[in-house]
Protein backbone atom coordinates (compact mmCIF):
# COMPACT_ATOMS: atom_id res chain seq x y z
CA UNK A 1 0.00 0.00 0.00
CA UNK A 2 1.37 3.07 -1.16
CA UNK A 3 2.11 6.35 1.35
CA UNK A 4 -1.56 7.41 2.49
CA UNK A 5 -0.43 11.04 3.26
CA UNK A 6 -1.43 14.23 1.61
CA UNK A 7 -2.11 17.92 2.30
CA UNK A 8 -5.03 19.87 0.62
CA UNK A 9 -5.30 23.80 0.49
CA UNK A 10 -9.36 25.23 -0.34
CA UNK A 11 -9.52 29.13 -0.88
CA UNK A 12 -12.79 30.84 -1.11
CA UNK A 13 -13.71 34.18 -0.24
CA UNK A 14 -15.45 33.01 3.01
CA UNK A 15 -12.46 31.15 3.86
CA UNK A 16 -8.85 29.67 3.89
CA UNK A 17 -8.12 26.08 4.94
CA UNK A 18 -5.45 23.37 4.98
CA UNK A 19 -5.70 20.05 5.69
CA UNK A 20 -2.97 17.60 6.28
CA UNK A 21 -3.80 14.10 7.33
CA UNK A 22 -1.91 10.95 7.69
CA UNK A 23 -4.20 7.64 7.20
CA UNK A 24 -1.32 5.42 8.71
CA UNK A 25 -0.78 8.03 11.70
CA UNK A 26 -0.38 7.58 15.31
CA UNK A 27 -3.71 9.97 16.15
CA UNK A 28 -1.38 13.13 16.63
CA UNK A 29 -3.67 16.36 15.73
CA UNK A 30 -3.09 20.21 15.62
CA UNK A 31 -5.83 22.76 15.14
CA UNK A 32 -5.96 26.50 14.26
CA UNK A 33 -9.52 27.47 13.43
CA UNK A 34 -10.83 29.64 15.89
CA UNK A 35 -13.64 26.87 17.21
CA UNK A 36 -12.33 25.43 20.31
CA UNK A 37 -15.54 23.02 20.45
CA UNK A 38 -15.16 21.55 16.84
CA UNK A 39 -11.14 20.96 17.62
CA UNK A 40 -12.29 19.53 20.58
CA UNK A 41 -14.12 16.87 18.32
CA UNK A 42 -11.57 16.71 15.45
CA UNK A 43 -8.85 15.72 18.01
CA UNK A 44 -11.56 12.87 19.52
CA UNK A 45 -11.25 11.53 15.34
CA UNK A 46 -7.49 11.62 15.24
CA UNK A 47 -6.82 9.96 18.66
CA UNK A 48 -9.53 7.06 17.62
CA UNK A 49 -9.10 6.72 13.80
CA UNK A 50 -5.48 6.58 14.48
CA UNK A 51 -5.03 9.45 12.08
CA UNK A 52 -2.87 12.13 12.11
CA UNK A 53 -4.73 15.22 11.43
CA UNK A 54 -3.64 19.13 10.95
CA UNK A 55 -6.14 21.67 9.89
CA UNK A 56 -5.10 25.58 9.82
CA UNK A 57 -8.37 27.45 9.25
CA UNK A 58 -9.00 31.46 8.62
CA UNK A 59 -12.67 32.02 7.78
CA UNK A 60 -15.40 34.61 8.32
CA UNK A 61 -16.39 34.00 12.10
CA UNK A 62 -17.12 37.24 13.27
CA UNK A 63 -20.56 36.47 10.74
CA UNK A 64 -20.86 33.36 12.16
CA UNK A 65 -19.19 30.09 12.08
CA UNK A 66 -20.63 28.04 9.45
CA UNK A 67 -18.85 28.62 6.50
CA UNK A 68 -15.59 27.67 8.54
CA UNK A 69 -17.12 24.11 9.82
CA UNK A 70 -18.69 23.53 6.42
CA UNK A 71 -15.55 24.23 4.55
CA UNK A 72 -13.31 22.27 6.82
CA UNK A 73 -15.57 19.32 6.65
CA UNK A 74 -15.47 19.94 2.51
CA UNK A 75 -11.96 20.08 2.66
CA UNK A 76 -11.32 16.76 5.24
CA UNK A 77 -13.28 14.71 2.94
CA UNK A 78 -11.47 15.67 -0.22
CA UNK A 79 -7.79 14.90 2.12
CA UNK A 80 -9.18 11.47 3.14
CA UNK A 81 -9.79 10.74 -0.94
CA UNK A 82 -7.28 11.73 -2.05
CA UNK A 83 -4.92 9.90 0.68
CA UNK A 84 -6.95 7.07 -0.41
CA UNK A 85 -6.47 6.79 -3.84
CA UNK A 86 -8.02 4.29 -5.83
CA UNK A 87 -8.66 2.55 -2.46
CA UNK A 88 -6.92 -0.80 -3.63
CA UNK A 89 -6.97 -3.58 -0.48
CA UNK A 90 -8.64 -1.72 1.70
CA UNK A 91 -11.80 -3.29 4.01
CA UNK A 92 -14.45 -0.46 2.66
CA UNK A 93 -16.76 -0.65 5.35
CA UNK A 94 -16.13 0.33 8.57
CA UNK A 95 -18.71 0.61 12.00
CA UNK A 96 -18.39 1.53 15.73
CA UNK A 97 -20.68 2.22 18.50
CA UNK A 98 -19.29 4.71 21.29
CA UNK A 99 -20.84 5.47 24.60
CA UNK A 100 -20.24 8.14 26.88
CA UNK A 101 -21.85 8.13 30.05
CA UNK A 102 -25.43 7.92 29.27
CA UNK A 103 -24.75 8.89 25.57
CA UNK A 104 -24.80 6.33 22.67
CA UNK A 105 -24.23 6.29 19.05
CA UNK A 106 -23.29 4.35 16.18
CA UNK A 107 -21.54 5.48 13.14
CA UNK A 108 -21.36 3.15 9.53
CA UNK A 109 -19.34 4.46 6.82
CA UNK A 110 -18.64 3.14 3.25
CA UNK A 111 -16.37 4.39 0.78
CA UNK A 112 -18.67 4.03 -2.08
CA UNK A 113 -17.62 6.70 -4.38
CA UNK A 114 -21.09 7.58 -3.73
CA UNK A 115 -22.05 10.38 -1.48
CA UNK A 116 -24.40 9.71 0.68
CA UNK A 117 -25.38 11.04 4.71
CA UNK A 118 -28.11 9.19 7.06
CA UNK A 119 -27.94 11.73 9.94
CA UNK A 120 -30.51 11.14 12.59
CA UNK A 121 -29.58 13.17 15.91
CA UNK A 122 -31.08 15.24 18.10
CA UNK A 123 -29.26 17.15 20.28
CA UNK A 124 -30.92 18.12 24.01
CA UNK A 125 -29.72 21.31 23.45
CA UNK A 126 -29.12 24.20 20.63
CA UNK A 127 -25.45 24.78 21.39
CA UNK A 128 -22.77 23.46 23.12
CA UNK A 129 -20.81 26.59 24.78
CA UNK A 130 -21.13 28.77 22.26
CA UNK A 131 -21.22 26.16 19.31
CA UNK A 132 -24.11 25.85 17.43
CA UNK A 133 -24.84 21.84 17.17
CA UNK A 134 -26.82 22.45 13.79
CA UNK A 135 -22.94 23.09 12.17
CA UNK A 136 -22.18 19.49 13.05
CA UNK A 137 -24.33 18.51 9.98
CA UNK A 138 -23.14 21.17 7.91
CA UNK A 139 -19.48 19.34 8.70
CA UNK A 140 -20.56 15.84 7.67
CA UNK A 141 -22.65 16.47 4.82
CA UNK A 142 -19.24 18.79 3.57
CA UNK A 143 -17.33 15.47 4.32
CA UNK A 144 -19.66 13.29 2.75
CA UNK A 145 -20.03 14.97 -0.51
CA UNK A 146 -16.18 15.49 -0.94
CA UNK A 147 -15.01 11.93 0.49
CA UNK A 148 -17.21 10.42 -1.68
CA UNK A 149 -18.58 8.44 1.12
CA UNK A 150 -22.15 7.00 2.46
CA UNK A 151 -22.46 7.16 6.34
CA UNK A 152 -25.27 6.45 8.39
CA UNK A 153 -24.93 8.75 11.89
CA UNK A 154 -27.37 7.44 14.40
CA UNK A 155 -27.48 9.10 17.96
CA UNK A 156 -29.18 6.10 19.86
CA UNK A 157 -29.52 7.98 23.21
CA UNK A 158 -28.28 10.53 25.75
CA UNK A 159 -29.79 13.71 27.51
CA UNK A 160 -25.83 15.66 27.57
CA UNK A 161 -25.33 17.20 24.40
CA UNK A 162 -21.81 17.42 24.67
CA UNK A 163 -21.61 13.85 25.33
CA UNK A 164 -23.67 13.28 22.27
CA UNK A 165 -21.64 15.58 19.74
CA UNK A 166 -18.42 13.02 21.52
CA UNK A 167 -19.60 9.50 20.52
CA UNK A 168 -20.62 10.48 17.52
CA UNK A 169 -17.32 11.97 16.23
CA UNK A 170 -15.37 9.21 18.42
CA UNK A 171 -17.54 6.57 16.73
CA UNK A 172 -16.74 8.42 13.29
CA UNK A 173 -13.21 8.37 13.86
CA UNK A 174 -13.63 4.77 14.73
CA UNK A 175 -15.50 3.54 11.35
CA UNK A 176 -12.91 5.58 9.17
CA UNK A 177 -9.86 4.15 10.75
CA UNK A 178 -11.53 0.16 10.32
CA UNK A 179 -12.94 0.89 6.58
CA UNK A 180 -9.18 2.35 5.60
CA UNK A 181 -7.35 -0.38 7.02
CA UNK A 182 -5.31 -2.63 4.90
CA UNK A 183 -7.75 -6.23 4.10
CA UNK A 184 -4.89 -8.79 4.48
CA UNK A 185 -7.52 -11.09 1.81
CA UNK A 186 -8.10 -8.06 -0.37
CA UNK A 187 -4.04 -6.73 -0.92
CA UNK A 188 -4.16 -4.73 -4.23
CA UNK A 189 -7.66 -5.60 -5.32
CA UNK A 190 -10.72 -2.93 -5.67
CA UNK A 191 -12.99 -4.05 -3.32
CA UNK A 192 -15.76 -3.63 -5.49
CA UNK A 193 -17.99 -6.05 -8.13
CA UNK A 194 -17.67 -2.63 -10.28
CA UNK A 195 -13.78 -2.89 -10.32
CA UNK A 196 -13.81 0.82 -9.12
CA UNK A 197 -15.04 2.74 -5.85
Amino acid sequence: MTDRKVEVERNTLETQIKVRINLDGSGSSSFDTGLPFLEHMLDQVARHGMLDIAIRAKGDLHIDAHHTVEDIGITLGQAVSQALGDKKGIFRYGHAYVPLDEALSRVVIDFSGRPGLSYDVKFPRARIGDFDVDLLLEFFRGFVNHARVTLHIDNMKGSNAHHVAETIFKAFGRAIRMACSPDPAMREIIPSTKGSL
